[in-house]
């Protein structure tokens, strides 16, 4: 399914009602419905945040493809930044001694299991999956 959302931090709670609505449709537990949830809101966040250039909509799809949930989210007219090389954090350094930023992105790319970005023509698409658990019968 695909839904289109006004570029907007107030679009989050629509944003939050198709992505439940989609999950609980597919069965996908707690664990996996949460990591997809705070990526989709890191993600259109920074979205809205960064590319203050554009009032583009923002595209969002999430489809289930086997064992997975396959997200892909497109922002239009934008600039690229592709956020597989947004600087490593390190975690182990106090909160003080941390440069400011990249704390959402490195959560991003912890929580799914493949992060893929593609660029072409001023459309940024970000395009994630998250492997659903198995469970033995």
């Amino acid at each position: 399914m695909q839904r289109i959302f006004k570029r907007k931090i107030s679009s989050l709670s629509q944003i939050f009602n198709f992505v439940n609505e989609i999950l609980n449709k597919y069965n996908v537990n707690e664990s996996a419905s949460f990591s997809i949830i705070l990526a989709i809101e890191e993600l259109f966040t920074n979205m809205v945040k960064y590319n203050i250039y554009t009032d583009s909509d923002i595209s969002i799809s999430i489809e289930k493809n086997g064992a997975k949930i396959v997200v892909i989210m497109i922002d239009y007219n934008v600039e690229k930044f592709d956020i597989r090389k947004s600087g490593e954090i390190d975690i182990t350094k106090s909160i003080h001694e941390r440069k400011v930023g990249s704390l959402g992105l490195h959560l991003v790319k912890k929580m799914v299991d493949d992060l893929d970005y593609k660029y072409i023509n001023g459309e940024s698409r970000i395009t994630f999956t998250k492997i659903l658990e198995q469970i033995d019968v």
